[in-house]
């Protein structure tokens, strides 16, 4: 065990089917690790031998799903990268703190992605990394500011209007090629309309 290894987790969000629990049960086993774990109707627990340590590992029962509850903090190594696969496995979330020769690297995680990386030492704290939005702010302005979608619309409603015709005219002369394109139009048209709120 590496004395100087400490990790904290916090804010845990983690949601997971029974399997997954299984899963990294039968991981710390092969890991060398003594366990034992029991449940009620509320919780399901597996408590870790770490050294001298017994870290509880407690899982809340939702339904037929569980979730982590609790902060962690952990001086082992395995056992804390263990605790990341679950984490990522499970596309979690969570706020990780790593302690290394007095400076603290907190890692921000969504969906099991880390999102932020921040530096902190003493008063003093850096962003090493920041993941960048999706959609910024200037995008959303654009899209409400956009008249796309109204021009768009007017326009439909005329090919709509155009193409029950053509179906109309396609079924009183019994020209069965021609209404069948004529609806795979009017399905798309229609799929149009819905995208466009219509």
């Amino acid at each position: 065990m590496n004395k100087s290894h400490e990790v904290e987790y916090c804010n845990l969000e983690l949601r997971f089917d029974r399997r997954q629990i299984q899963n990294l049960i039968r991981d710390l086993i092969q890991e060398g690790y003594s366990l034992y774990w029991s449940e009620t109707d509320v919780y399901f627990l597996i408590s870790v031998r770490s050294g001298r340590k017994l870290v509880k590992l407690r899982f809340q029962r939702m339904r037929n799903r569980y979730k982590i509850v609790g902060d962690y903090l952990i001086r082992d190594e395995k056992l804390s990268d263990l605790l990341e696969k679950l984490i990522n496995d499970s596309r979690g979330h969570a706020v990780v703190k790593r302690f290394k020769d007095r400076q603290i690297v907190i890692e921000s995680i969504m969906f099991g992605e880390i999102i932020r990386l921040v530096e902190v030492s003493g008063m003093e704290h850096r962003i090493i990394y920041q993941k960048k939005p999706f959609v910024t702010v200037e995008e959303v302005i654009q899209a409400f500011q956009s008249k796309r979608a109204e021009e768009r619309a007017s326009v439909l409603r005329f090919e709509l209007d155009y193409e029950l015709s053509v179906l109309h005219e396609a079924i009183t002369e019994g020209r069965e090629t021609d209404m069948a394109q004529s609806k795979e139009r009017l399905q798309s048209l229609r799929t149009e309309m819905i995208q466009l709120e219509l």
